[in-house]
């Protein structure tokens, strides 16, 4: 029960922009540096060349949130082109990660198609990939139609799908043929869209794990949880899914033993960076999700 406290907490506070606005002037505090690769492309891009150094590729995503102007969008557009290409003057393995209401969504539809353009371009012209992060459940059908329209032209890209949204095994297959990121989900949803039990959650996540995997399809399994990968490394193995058709992928920050683990044993393991001063309600979600997240927050801090 209390725990179930702690995570509705940090959810709320994950989607108040007051605080959101506050923390951005109190820099990478509350051991959000734990978790957040710095405030600049170039400290990021430095954290991408070590966990590279170590066997890992990784993806980056320029964290932001509530942008409410088109200037705002417009600016969050071209910081994504810059980090492109960063990655591609440092040569460092890396993908992008981005949040399309952070270029406009809730502004205007079409407005925010023409900055998911503009960033495919730059991506198609540096042989890279972008990964549109899938957000709360009100953003979740319109993601899926820009994805959608934009595979009409591009296919260097992807999504993310949520395992905890009862509309997901269709969703999975609807989108085979494109690589998805396949998540647990992060957001606080109406039990009348999601699974509100654990239990169901890791069910429904194995279940859309094979559907994927057995369509063919490239898959990105996005967990920490060692059972969960387990079981795909055993059902891959059972069914001969070769280890090039998937990947395993984690947040910067957390499990590094098993990521470099997972290197050791062969397979491809992504690290997920989130850089930048908006970090306030990437990091509020990151300590609702498990109760160890805290200690493991406030370790941070007062070791510093």
């Amino acid at each position: 029960m209390i725990a179930e406290v702690s995570k509705n907490v940090f959810l709320y506070a994950s989607q108040n922009k007051a605080l959101n606005k506050a923390a951005k002037k109190w820099g990478l505090k509350l051991g959000a540096s734990q978790v957040v690769a710095g405030m600049t492309i170039e400290s990021a891009v430095k954290q991408v060349e070590k966990l590279n150094r170590q066997g890992l590729v990784c993806t980056l995503d320029h964290l932001g949130e509530f942008v409410s102007s088109r200037e705002e969008a417009l600016e969050a557009t071209d910081y994504n082109i810059r980090t492109l290409e960063a990655i591609a003057k440092t040569g460092v393995n890396s993908n992008l990660s981005v949040k399309m209401t952070q270029l406009g969504l809730d502004i205007d539809r079409n407005f925010c198609l023409q900055n998911m353009r503009k960033i495919l371009a730059a991506a198609k012209k540096h042989n890279n990939f972008v990964r549109i992060d899938m957000e709360d459940y009100s953003h979740c059908q319109v993601t899926l139609d820009i994805l959608r329209e934009l595979r009409k032209t591009y296919d260097n890209v992807g999504t993310v799908i949520q395992a905890y949204l009862f509309r997901s095994e269709q969703d999975i297959k609807e989108l085979e043929g494109i690589s998805l990121r396949l998540v647990k989900g992060a957001y606080k949803e109406s039990p009348e869209v999601a699974y509100q039990e654990k239990e169901l959650v890791d069910e429904n996540y194995f279940n859309i794990i094979k559907q994927h995997l057995l369509s063919g399809s490239y898959t990105a399994i996005a967990s920490h949880d060692h059972v969960i990968i387990d079981r795909v490394k055993a059902f891959a193995k059972k069914h001969n899914i070769p280890t090039d058709q998937f990947e395993f992928q984690m947040l910067y920050g957390f499990r590094t033993d098993m990521q470099l683990e997972l290197v050791k044993e062969g397979y491809k393991t992504r690290v997920y960076i989130p850089f930048g001063n908006d970090w306030f309600g990437y990091f509020m979600r990151r300590l609702a999700e498990r109760p160890q997240n805290v200690s493991f927050a406030l370790k941070g801090l007062f070791s510093k």
